[in-house]
């Protein structure tokens, strides 16, 4: 971002990706909220994104949560830092991959996914959250082919490495290596 600019616009995309990015699990008693991406990476996965001109990454939580979903950030929580060699849409600007910061989140307001990043959203408990992560596994093992992973797609790759770190998924180390070098 230009210096000399204001914040960027919400539906404006840096052609460059600074390598970090948020993610944040908004939560309520019904699960996880999820949704397919509308843009590639392919998959299914909660709202996240580049903090580039967002400032820090709680303010890139916040922001993302309010573009993709329209919801207003109640509580927010750090629960995990780590870098994840995982690829996106951009033009790398060094060695592919980012440093990820997730937040455990509640929110408020009604539900209005953006139609340009988001696609069936809905809440995903714990079991169908697994059976997400195992469709990717399944997909990353060459048992789905491409055709039936766009039209009923998984977890987004990099989830299944976070979530599983979580605790919110369970992969074993095969699985979550065939994940990693599918990409």
């Amino acid at each position: 971002m230009n210096s000399a600019a204001g914040p960027r616009d919400a539906g404006e995309l840096d052609p460059y990706c600074d390598h970090t990015s948020v993610g944040v699990l908004v939560r309520s008693p019904h699960g996880l909220l999820m949704f397919q991406r509308a843009t590639p990476p392919w998959g299914i996965a909660p709202v996240a994104g580049h903090i580039d001109g967002h400032g820090s990454p709680e303010q890139a939580a916040v922001a993302e949560t309010r573009e993709e979903i329209g919801l207003h950030i109640t509580r927010l929580r750090l629960v995990h830092t780590q870098w994840k060699p995982n690829p996106c849409r951009r033009t790398p600007s060094g060695p592919v991959g980012h440093q990820w910061s997730v937040f455990d989140a509640e929110a408020s307001g009604d539900l209005r996914p953006s139609a340009r990043e988001t696609r069936s959203p809905r809440w995903m408990t714990t079991d169908t959250l697994q059976q997400a992560a195992q469709r990717t596994a399944a997909y990353a093992a060459g048992e789905l082919r491409w055709e039936d992973w766009e039209r009923t797609p998984g977890l987004e790759p990099v989830w299944c490495g976070l979530l599983s770190t979580l605790g919110r998924i369970r992969l074993g180390q095969a699985d979550r290596a065939r994940i990693e070098s599918a990409r």
